[in-house]
């Protein structure tokens, strides 16, 4: 090992590690950007479907829940749908995230 005078770390083999880092949360986060998750309500009536990159994609509603005398009921189901699409989509970028290895650095890092 390299020694830096920096008791004893070797900064070349950090820069590595780090570049190879960078690499890995990249690829990571492309891969949960281009995934897609589907949030429900309604027992499966709404759907929201959304990107990893929290970018939605469509909305699904089946006719039998638009009631014109309850419109609040469809905007409750919506809601719930897009909060629940949302939470997935973190979720995935949760995991996605967590496969980044970060070596000897991972013990160190706050959580």
């Amino acid at each position: 090992m390299a020694d830096s005078g920096a008791g004893g770390l070797d900064l070349g083999a950090l820069l590595k590690q780090a570049q190879a880092m960078q690499e890995q949360f990249l690829q990571a986060r492309a891969t949960a950007a281009e995934a897609q998750v589907t949030g429900h309500a309604g027992g499966g009536m709404v759907k929201v479907t959304v990107s990893g990159s929290l970018e939605f994609q469509r909305v699904e509603i089946d006719p039998s829940v638009v009631d014109p005398s309850d419109v609040s009921m469809l905007e409750d189901l919506v809601l719930a749908a897009v909060r629940d699409a949302v939470a997935r989509a973190t979720a995935l970028s949760e995991q996605a995230m967590g496969s980044v290895d970060l070596g000897p650095l991972g013990g160190a890092l706050p959580t």
